[in-house]
């Protein structure tokens, strides 16, 4: 990267911004996303727009920028996070907080998730301001720290604690969506309109304790392994809703024929699973569109070696889709596990059922403009955003971080992973989307 100082004309730099925002290690926890956020701030200020620093902790501040627009329009809001995911225990080829540019790429952490789509939001901010541009509403720039965490310090912090300051905003554009999916001989630009809802469960179960020179049969730990294993074996059952209607919709009337048809009947819930393990390496990639889920990550027992604990406990990253709330997953969980057991939900963020599509078509022409061979889709997200805090505001997000990624490239095993990258061009394609949503919003 380059070592001259960095000004407001990195908008037509996109990629070295990127470098730039790597090079601040924010992994989360601790975050401390302080420094990257005062560089944002001073580069924005720089060029003369008005910022904002809120922080619940001074060392995980919130940046929010308004370029003024015409008052013709609600407000459009950009958002995202600068922290990232820890790279602990990964094997990396490039350093993952130097920002190297390689073959084309821009490797490190973040390159995905999300700075790249922090790149891309402020040169299209910057790219507006420098070319005088007066939109018809303002344009409202947030950046936050703690999604990878949880959001308390970010996102959840503004929308509790300051509302006023996306008073009248209708939509949003923040992570993930517009990258290329290709399938069949088509290349399709999944917009995240509708993301899952955190919904964590701690299973607990009990039996005999004792001394572990005395070995215990049937016990709490025992038990624990059947139930691991029942939820390994089990999907939960088949939901078919509105976002996914939309989304395997249009992909099945886009590729017609064999394919086409098999996406239209993974609406049918008598079939979905069976195409679902007939598609295989893509079926894994649909299964937790059309399925609660729920993924074994902690597990809770004896804190000594010779002690046979007496209640054991596991706790469960459950996903919930659209429409649902907490007693649909645990009654679904309880039928696959049992009765003996205890089921406890330890945190539930709730989403809107049904999406807002009124900006989707004007974020879809954009994309078919940029590539007229591509094919923008409504997109369910498995994982979840900040997105599901601003709703509370009656704010709709649309994943919005458009990506022109080369065949092969494997974007959702990339992200979280060592060697996280991302094409210089893939950037440069997405900051234009983003400036031409500027445009039409």
């Amino acid at each position: 990267m380059s070592s001259r100082e960095i000004t407001p004309a990195i908008y037509q730099q996109p990629a070295e911004l990127l470098q730039k925002l790597i090079q601040f290690d924010t992994t989360n926890p601790p975050g401390n996303e302080s420094e990257c956020i005062s560089f944002l701030n001073d580069l924005l200020t720089a060029a003369g727009i008005e910022t904002r620093i809120l922080a619940k902790s001074p060392e995980r501040p919130n940046l929010i920028a308004r370029l003024p627009g015409q008052g013709q329009a609600a407000p459009l809001l950009l958002y995202g996070h600068v922290d990232v995911v820890t790279t602990e225990k990964q094997q990396w080829q490039q350093p993952p907080f130097a920002g190297n540019q390689v073959d084309d790429y821009v490797w490190g952490r973040g390159a995905l998730d999300m700075k790249g789509g922090i790149a891309m939001f402020v040169a299209a901010v910057l790219r507006a301001k420098a070319e005088n541009m007066k939109p018809a509403g303002d344009i409202v720039l947030t950046i936050v720290s703690d999604e990878e965490a949880g959001g308390d310090f970010g996102a959840k912090f503004l929308v509790e604690e300051h509302p006023e300051a996306f008073a009248g905003i209708r939509y949003a554009l923040g992570e993930f969506g517009g990258f290329t999916l290709s399938l069949g001989n088509r290349r399709f630009y999944p917009i995240q309109i509708a993301e899952k809802q955190i919904c964590w469960l701690r299973v607990t179960l009990r039996g005999p304790g004792g001394h572990g020179s005395l070995p215990v049969r049937g016990g709490a730990m025992s038990k624990l392994s059947r139930l691991l294993q029942q939820l390994d074996k089990r999907r939960l059952p088949v939901h078919i809703t509105p976002p996914v209607r939309l989304m395997f919709g249009e992909m099945g009337a886009t590729l017609g024929g064999v394919s086409g048809l098999m996406m239209g009947q993974l609406l049918n819930p008598w079939l979905t699973d069976g195409i679902l393990n007939l598609l295989g390496e893509r079926g894994r990639l649909f299964d937790p569109l059309l399925h609660h889920t729920v993924s074994p990550t902690i597990l809770q027992g004896s804190d000594k070696i010779n002690v046979i604990p007496g209640e054991v406990a596991v706790e469960l990253d459950g996903r919930l889709l659209p429409g649902f709330g907490p007693d649909d997953l645990v009654h679904e969980v309880r039928a696959i596990v049992g009765a003996d057991v205890e089921i406890e939900v330890i945190r539930y963020d709730p989403g809107p059922a049904e999406p807002d599509m009124g900006l989707f078509d004007s974020l879809a022409t954009i994309l078919k403009e940029a590539d007229p061979h591509g094919v923008p889709i409504p997109l369910l997200l498995s994982g979840v955003t900040d997105g599901r805090f601003f709703s509370r505001l009656g704010i709709q997000t649309y994943g919005f971080t458009p990506m022109l990624l080369p065949e092969g490239f494997n974007f959702t095993q990339t992200i979280h992973s060592a060697d996280e990258r991302i094409p210089v061009t893939a950037v440069e394609f997405g900051a234009h989307a983003v400036y031409q949503a500027l445009q039409r919003a």
